[in-house]
């Protein structure tokens, strides 16, 4: 009997390994840095309407960030941020570009498992240097049948990856931690999406789910991957 799914797509930080977690220890020292200045809400407010302008220049990643950090601390100084401030969230951007990779629960055992029999692809935006570095050293990268960096996850996309490396994306599946680019644009395209929770999670990722389409499920952690997949054929 034919497989209903021969593709599976994972996304990586946050759904094979920590990643936003990072994110938020910065916005706390971000926070401190510019506390003459004002209030942390404020700040978080500004920050993240920074990041959601300059996405589409920057794209996703660190460095996005910390360019999105430093304009925020101009504008709510009215330009006259000190220059060691400055200095401390450079500092600080390039200590999360060193950080270590910590992998989830059940992150390898669910890639081992269902690369026995599937093909298994890392689906992942980002910083093309940033994201290399942390699959090398997630030691998970020789068990991908194959890796995309992408600026931007979209139905189109998932559809030109699913088509490359598999059967099209109606024989596809992908799990992810963001309903917004895991999961919605992969039903989108035809195929399965599977939401697996992170406990913190990036505002600019939050979506409703599907409820009504079939295509969709929730699993708690990885570890409930392989079953779902046997299940569904």
């Amino acid at each position: 009997m034919a497989q209903k799914i021969t593709t599976i797509g994972f996304d990586a930080d946050d759904t094979l390994w920590h990643n936003e977690r990072f994110f938020r220890l910065t916005q706390h020292r971000f926070a401190a840095l510019l506390a003459d200045y004002t209030d942390r809400a404020t700040l978080e407010a500004r920050l993240l309407a920074a990041e959601r302008r300059n996405l589409g220049q920057y794209g996703f990643g660190i460095k996005g960030f910390v360019l999105s950090m430093i304009e925020t601390a101009l504008d709510v100084t009215g330009d006259r941020v000190p220059g060691p401030v400055i200095r401390d969230l450079i500092a600080a951007g390039q200590e999360m570009l060193r950080h270590p990779i910590d992998l989830l629960p059940a992150a390898r055992l669910a890639v081992e498992t269902l690369a026995r029999d599937r093909r298994v692809l890392l689906i992942t935006k980002g910083d093309l240097l940033d994201q290399e570095r942390k699959l090398a050293q997630s030691g998970l990268g020789d068990l991908f049948h194959g890796v995309e960096i992408v600026s931007d996850k979209t139905a189109s996309r998932y559809a030109a990856i699913f088509d490359r490396h598999g059967d099209g994306a109606a024989r596809g599946l992908m799990v992810g931690n963001s309903m917004k680019s895991d999961v919605l644009p992969m039903i989108s395209a035809g195929g399965w999406g599977v939401f697996v929770p992170h406990g913190v999670a990036w505002e600019i990722e939050h979506a409703d789910p599907p409820g009504d389409s079939p295509r969709y499920r929730e699993i708690a952690d990885l570890g409930a991957l392989p079953p779902l997949v046997a299940a569904i054929g």
